[in-house]
């Protein structure tokens, strides 16, 4: 609240988001959520407009289950149906596969031989080839979003309550190329979603806890082209998933996109709940890092990320407080962009917190470190999330 406050009134908050996977990390329902962000919001003041996000929905009960609690925005994710191996096949390979699913995804074809000028400096040409293997890659995919997207316009299951969607197909090992994203936004819209908001696969990487890695220049270039698609069949927003200090890119992001974006950015407000840990019961943090390293190798398997437990020392091995807390959670001025976090010690904390979170000695003893040092937690969340908006106006 804080932060937003200091941002002016152009940026709007979520404050009731969390994805299914994450609720069942957490032991937590989409009603709790929801609870908590509004009594939250309430707490503080906030007056003002806010959204409510039911992030990565796969099947019809997780969309049931959110627009019962109160959600109003849905965030379909259907890479479950993506395949992602169209991008390896041969040119024989990719024709057998279309023509075993060409029956299921027959629209797609409407697409071929067709030419769209995006800008001056880039012509989309949709090919055959180019097409058949969108349509591989996501024909079953787009089908499965359109039917969910049918279930969440149903009266009963959102009770009257105006919504809106978002599309996620940013769960790629590949890019989403401009034809692909043209193609299935396209199909989508002609088939009558709500769609406000799409989440692509862009290029260079989005590693979960750290700042964005890859060329600068070259997403920028790719982003143009992504917001004229954006542009030209809505206008909606693009989406910037595991958008959490990724702050390099965000002037850039608000600039290209004109404002018109969506950035998840609290997927670290667990890591600045951590740092007041870190400063406040040494001890506490020292075993803390030991069971998360302990849980590493089996909780990351759902997140993209490169730490190892062999790229970061443990805790043994540094014994001076805050020379900790620079390792596993990185300070700001440590960082010489002044941009964003590095440290692959955060990947480490970062996607074990739902073990820390529910195991009975370690939630319980985290949650008391926070009650009473309450000070310490504003400061640091507020400090937080004024850099990820600073970045923001930046380019608005």
């Amino acid at each position: 609240m804080r932060a937003l406050r200091g941002a002016g009134g152009s940026i709007l908050p979520i404050f009731a988001q969390q994805s299914i996977r994450e609720m069942t990390r957490t032991n937590r329902t989409p009603q709790q959520v929801m609870l908590d962000a509004l009594s939250g919001a309430q707490s503080a003041g906030y007056v003002g407009a806010q959204g409510a996000d039911a992030d990565h929905l796969k099947t019809n009960e997780d969309i049931d289950r959110t627009a019962e609690a109160g959600f109003t925005f849905f965030t379909i994710d259907p890479s479950g149906r993506v395949d992602t191996q169209a991008d390896d096949y041969s040119t024989a390979q990719l024709e057998e596969r279309y023509a075993q699913i060409a029956p299921e995804i027959a629209l797609m074809r409407y697409h071929i031989g067709k030419r769209i000028k995006l800008s001056s400096r880039t012509t989309l040409i949709l090919y055959a080839t180019v097409c058949r293997k969108a349509a591989d890659n996501y024909g079953r995919a787009v089908n499965h979003a359109c039917g969910l997207a049918s279930n969440i316009a149903k009266p009963a299951a959102v009770r009257t309550l105006p919504f809106e969607i978002e599309l996620s197909i940013d769960e790629t090992p590949q890019p989403t190329t401009l034809a692909e994203h043209y193609i299935i936004a396209h199909r989508c819209l002609a088939q009558g979603m709500k769609l406000v908001s799409l989440a692509p696969r862009y290029i260079g990487d989005f590693e979960k806890g750290v700042d964005y890695k890859g060329s600068l220049v070259d997403f920028e270039k790719s982003l143009a082209d992504h917001a004229a698609v954006a542009e030209m069949l809505g206008p909606y927003k693009l989406s910037l998933h595991s958008g959490s200090d990724k702050l390099s890119i965000y002037p850039a992001f608000a600039r290209i996109t004109k404002g018109r974006f969506h950035v998840k950015t609290a997927g670290t407000s667990y890591l600045e709940a951590l740092r007041v840990v870190a400063r406040h019961d040494q001890p506490l943090f020292r075993r803390l890092i030991n069971f998360c390293r302990d849980r590493y190798d089996t909780d990351k398997a759902t997140y993209h990320v490169s730490a190892t437990l062999e790229t970061v020392p443990p805790p043994s091995d540094v014994p001076d407080a805050s020379q900790l807390e620079r390792v596993y959670l990185e300070l700001w001025e440590d960082v010489p962009s002044g941009k964003g976090f590095t440290a692959p010690g955060r990947q480490i904390l970062h996607c074990t917190f739902g073990s820390v979170l529910t195991d009975k000695i370690f939630g319980k003893a985290v949650r008391d470190v926070l009650l009473a040092q309450q000070a310490t937690y504003d400061q640091v969340l507020t400090d937080h999330f004024s850099r990820h908006l600073s970045a923001l106006r930046q380019g608005m």
